[in-house]
C-alpha cells in the first residue's frame, strides 16, 4: 500500500537547501522541493525546509531538530555529515552521536525518517580523493545507524549516476539540477510514491575528456572554488553565516510555490 504523508519536513545543509538548483528568481529549488512536488501530486501536502548551507551535524541538531519536532511531521529527511568530513579536524564519534540523536528523536516523535549515503566525492573532485575513505566510512556508519533506528536509507554510494559530472554543479560541492532531480526521484521510489520508478539508477552518458582538458578543469576549479572555500575555513566563517531557513513553516505545496519536478 502506498504510504500517505501530509506533513514533510527537511533538515540539513546546502544540499537539502537546494544549492546548485537555481529557481530563476535568486533562490533555489533542490531535491527536497522537487520531492515535495512529486509527493503533493498524490494528495494534499504541507512542506517545510529548515536546512541552511554550511551547517555541520551538531549545528543541524542544535538549530533544526527542535523546530522540526515542533512541526509534528509524519515524514522527515535528515542529511548531514558532509560538512563535517570536509574539515581537517574530523570527530567521527561526535558526528555519529549527533546524527543518531536526530534519528532517535524524530522516530520517537512518530515520523518516518529518511537519510542518504553519499557518492564518492573523490570521483567528483579528484583533489578530494584523500577524503574518499572518510566518505566510505561515514556511509557504513549511516547504514548501521539507520538499521538500528528503523530509518529508511537511500544508498547512493553504488549508483554511478550519483557521481557523474553532469549530476554535480561546477563547484563540485553541490548537486546540479540533474543531480537534485535524481535524488528526488530516488526518494519517491524508495518511499513507494505513486508513479515513481527506478530510472534514477540509470547511468548517465559517459564524459570523455583528454588529459589536458582534465588538468585545465581541475586548475580552474581550485582557483575558483577550492581557494575561496579554504579561505572561509581559515577565517572561521561559513557560507551560511547569517542565513536562515528558506521555508521555516509548514505550508501547503501548490503551483504558486513554483516547486518543480522537471
Amino acid at each position: 500500500m502506498e504510504p500517505t504523508f501530509t506533513r514533510f519536513v527537511a533538515i540539513g545543509d546546502s544540499q537539502t537547501e537546494g544549492i546548485g538548483d537555481p529557481d530563476g528568481n535568486g533562490g533555489h529549488h533542490g531535491w527536497a522541493d522537487r520531492f515535495a512536488a512529486l509527493l503533493a501530486a498524490t494528495g494534499p501536502l504541507e512542506y517545510a525546509n529548515l536546512a541552511v548551507r554550511g551547517r555541520r551535524a551538531a549545528e543541524i541538531r542544535a538549530g533544526q531538530l527542535s523546530p522540526a519536532l515542533a512541526l509534528q511531521p509524519d515524514l522527515v529527511t535528515v542529511v548531514a555529515g558532509m560538512n563535517d568530513i570536509l574539515r581537517p579536524r574530523f570527530d567521527r564519534d561526535a558526528l555519529l552521536g549527533d546524527i543518531d540523536a536526530m534519528f532517535a528523536a524524530l522516530t520517537e516523535g512518530g515520523a518516518r525518517v529518511v537519510t542518504f549515503t553519499f557518492p564518492d566525492i573523490g570521483a567528483v573532485a579528484p583533489f578530494a580523493r584523500l577524503l574518499s575513505g572518510r566518505v566510505r566510512t561515514l556511509n557504513a556508519d549511516l547504514r548501521a545507524l539507520a538499521a538500528r533506528r528503523g530509518v529508511t536509507l537511500v544508498d547512493f554510494e553504488p549508483v554511478l549516476a550519483a557521481s557523474h559530472p553532469a549530476a554535480w554543479d561546477e563547484d563540485r560541492l553541490h548537486l546540479s539540477p540533474i543531480g537534485h532531480d535524481i535524488v528526488a526521484r530516488a526518494l519517491a521510489f524508495e518511499l513507494g510514491v505513486s508513479g515513481a520508478d527506478d530510472t534514477w539508477r540509470e547511468p548517465l552518458p559517459t564524459v570523455d575528456r583528454v588529459f589536458a582538458q582534465r588538468v585545465g578543469t581541475e586548475v580552474r576549479w581550485v582557483i575558483r572554488y577550492l581557494g575561496p572555500w579554504i579561505g572561509r575555513r581559515l577565517r572561521g566563517t561559513s557560507s551560511g553565516t547569517g542565513r536562515e531557513a528558506k521555508r521555516p513553516e509548514l505550508l501547503p505545496v501548490g503551483r504558486a510555490d513554483g516547486l518543480t519536478t522537471s
